[in-house]
């Protein structure tokens, strides 16, 4: 398919200079069914904004994926992210990935902004950032097609290309002590890594708002990416000399690097919290290390404990539809 023809198909009229006019987006009735890739309510600022934290976090980099539900080839290029097995860990270890609809709140600036001084563009339209939301690099999308479909190798290069550096684990280290110095505040070390599932619990358990509130009084939050990061195993073996009881494995240390207390509970590391014996101990952990925080701060960390772990029983128990 020609990039005419491409745009033409997969286009939406937008009152920015840098975007050219194409064919107006078909109608509810004209619309093919599928499911929903894109949410048209979600504010775009607050998507990456959201996701560049996240990305900070794991040193990883943004991808904003532009387009709408409309959008034929935004369907392909999605259903490749799913189905294609190297791809698909890509963006999970590399990436984190936000859609965004061009008629979502912000999202025509946010558009305007990537696309920059390139010549008009069709959908999808790709914008790589990095963790701070600076932009690294933009992509139109046509390249990366042959024929019909967006070809895998294409992909998979542009996604390689442009991953984030890999990180220092003890300059990431150091620059977390400094920074809990200078809140005088401890420091929350966990360690994980992209293919722990309970790693990515304790991460979403951390990044709750009503969580990192509460803690972040208390503790600054540094994970260490045992596979991503250059010498993060060293860092783990420093910490946990054994390596025992895997990961996601955490220690609280003082604004000097000394530990205060770790996750070895009675039967082992913890890992995240999930069984009543596994959540007194953090709960323990919470009351060795805290200054700041009050009994029913540290109560309410725990009421969401095991609210939290109900739900994960009922899930793995529930039967499956």
């Amino acid at each position: 398919m020609t990039s005419l023809s491409r745009f033409l198909a997969c286009a939406i009229v937008l009152s920015i200079p840098a975007i050219a006019p194409g064919q107006a987006v078909p109608s509810p009735a004209n619309k093919p069914v599928r499911a929903s890739i894109y949410d048209a309510k979600a504010d775009a600022r607050e998507q990456v904004k959201v996701a560049s934290a996240l990305a900070k976090r794991d040193a990883k980099r943004v991808l904003v994926m532009f387009g709408g539900d409309w959008c034929g080839w935004c369907h392909k290029l999605h259903a490749l992210f799913a189905s294609n097995a190297e791809i698909k860990k890509m963006l999970s270890t590399e990436y984190v990935l936000v859609m965004v609809d061009t008629e979502a709140p912000n999202a025509r600036a946010l558009l305007a902004e990537c696309v920059g001084d390139l010549p008009p563009v069709g959908f999808p339209f790709l914008a790589v950032l990095d963790r701070q939301g600076q932009i690294v690099t933009r992509q139109r999308t046509d390249p990366l097609e042959e024929g019909d479909h967006h070809d895998p190798v294409k992909v998979k290069e542009f996604l390689g290309k442009w991953v984030a550096p890999k990180a220092d684990a003890v300059k990431v280290l150091e620059d977390g002590l400094a920074k809990a110095r200078s809140e005088d505040k401890a420091l929350f070390l966990h360690f994980g890594a992209p293919w722990c599932g309970w790693c990515h619990q304790l991460d979403a358990f951390l990044a709750r708002a009503d969580m990192s509130e509460i803690l972040g009084k208390e503790f600054v939050d540094l994970k260490i990416d045992t596979e991503r990061m250059i010498g993060g195993d060293a860092i783990l073996a420093k910490y946990n000399a054994e390596k025992a009881g895997g990961i996601p494995w955490f220690v609280f240390l003082d604004t000097s690097g000394k530990p205060i207390v770790n996750s070895e509970g009675p039967k082992g590391n913890i890992g995240y919290p999930a069984s009543p014996e596994e959540i007194d101990h953090f709960i323990h952990m919470i009351k060795k290390s805290a200054r700041k925080l009050d009994a029913s701060q540290i109560k309410t960390i725990e009421d969401v404990l095991k609210l939290e772990a109900k739900k994960l029983e009922q899930a793995r128990t529930s039967p499956a539809k």
